[in-house]
């Protein structure tokens, strides 16, 4: 009988032979952890009870990893018990994972003020002191909120057959969904601006070169995702900007701007390609506690009046 982790290697590989480099990495990521937590030992599925997640789950705070991170080894390990059952590798266990943390807590600020944004946008344009590199990922920064808060990912996959006249039209790479963006005039002069002008490759913008779907491609993508990271926390320190800025920025700020736009979640969730709107009131919790408190203090100040 197979072992979690060996069962766990088996299931990572033939995510990766099927193009799920992301989804291979996570779980070879949550092996790692869960060999480091059982000191390297192999882990019979019979040892898989609630003692042990919940012993798993207070190790993994000890450590200081986020709740977020929790929850993503902690779903990692329910999806491999999952498959485990259905090959008939593990046996049926009830409410296995009912007592450790499974959710997704919007733990971190990553949606930028008005006035940061507005900065971004207005005002750093016109800065001439910025080197090439920072003004071209202030740019597909800005182009990223332009596209309804676009992934990073489904960005560097857009290829040029994407593109028709002012409109783009993409799958999604985590969900598959397919959306269609009709640009604004802003956007189409900064895609001009990037374009890939390699006339030869697919890619409407130069971050790949291999093809899609396979390893090289995935880590020309890695490598282009830490480089953006990297120039945008460059970008951040110059511009004295108090919010961390990530790839996750743009994504988190149009929709945060939307809701406070008073635009209803499920037409954020349609125009961001989520799975459900649950995973749109991910985003949009932390803002509503203080929208809740706005509208107390309106009603108070209006009584006074």
């Amino acid at each position: 009988m197979k072992s979690l982790c060996s069962f766990m290697k088996t299931v990572a590989d033939e995510l990766q032979a099927s193009g799920s480099f992301g989804t291979a990495h996570v779980y070879r990521s949550s092996l790692k952890a869960i060999l480091a937590f059982n000191e390297q030992r192999e882990l019979g599925f019979n040892k898989l009870t609630p003692e042990f997640l919940k012993k798993f789950e207070v190790h993994l705070r000890n450590r200081k990893c986020s709740w977020n991170t929790v929850s993503t080894y902690m779903r990692t390990l329910r999806a491999v018990y999952n498959r485990a059952v259905d090959r008939r590798f593990a046996s049926y266990t009830p409410h296995l994972f009912k007592h450790v943390y499974t959710g997704t807590k919007a733990d971190r600020k990553r949606a930028l003020e008005k006035e940061e944004m507005s900065l971004l946008i207005r005002e750093l344009p016109y800065s001439k002191d910025l080197p090439p590199e920072l003004r071209r990922a202030h740019a597909y920064f800005v182009l990223l909120f332009l596209l309804r808060g676009l992934p990073f990912v489904d960005l560097a996959y857009l290829k040029k057959s994407d593109l028709k006249g002012n409109t783009i039209t993409y799958r999604r790479r985590k969900t598959g969904r397919q959306l269609t963006v009709t640009l604004l005039p802003e956007a189409v002069e900064l895609i001009r601006k990037l374009i890939n002008p390699d006339s030869k490759s697919p890619y409407l913008f130069p971050f790949l070169r291999s093809d899609e779907n396979t390893m090289e491609a995935y880590r020309e993508y890695q490598l282009a995702l830490r480089q953006f990271n990297y120039q945008l926390t460059m970008l951040r320190q110059i511009l004295g900007i108090s919010t961390e800025l990530s790839s996750y920025s743009p994504r988190h700020t149009w929709a945060t701007t939307a809701y406070y736009c008073e635009i209803h979640p499920g037409i954020i969730s349609e125009a961001m390609g989520h799975s459900s709107i649950t995973v749109t009131e991910t985003y949009l919790k932390p803002f509503r506690n203080k929208k809740i408190d706005d509208a107390n203090s309106m009603i108070y100040s209006y009584i006074l009046r």
